[in-house]
């Protein structure tokens, strides 16, 4: 960054490297995020909450999938829980959506 010294303010050189730079302290710990916090093991650092995310997102990515592929063979099983095929198409997904949003406030709420 350069100044043109008559006061009009910023005026960038491309030509010149950024003279701040070398002024400026290396990070003494670039670690900022508490994934990296010392002592803590990774079964700990992962936690209860991180088991549950990867429970639902298997039930949302694998488990849902595989029923909404067998629905057309479970005819009679819909049918005896009121449902339609169009409500089942509806709501398995919905559920591991619900799922989904009620994990991230819990891990939200339980961050802060």
């Amino acid at each position: 960054m350069t100044n043109d010294g008559d006061g009009s303010g910023y005026v960038h050189d491309p030509d010149r490297p950024d003279a701040e730079a070398d002024d400026r302290d290396p990070p003494t710990d670039p670690r900022t995020t508490r994934a990296y916090v010392e002592g803590a093991s990774s079964a700990e650092s992962f936690g209860r909450r991180g088991w549950a995310l990867v429970g639902a997102l298997f039930v949302a990515f694998v488990l849902v999938p595989g029923i909404i592929l067998y629905l057309p063979y479970a005819g009679g099983a819909i049918r005896s829980l009121g449902l339609t095929y169009r409500d089942a198409y509806l709501v398995l997904p919905l559920v591991p959506a619900l799922v989904l949003a009620a994990l991230a406030v819990w891990t939200a709420v339980g961050n802060r």
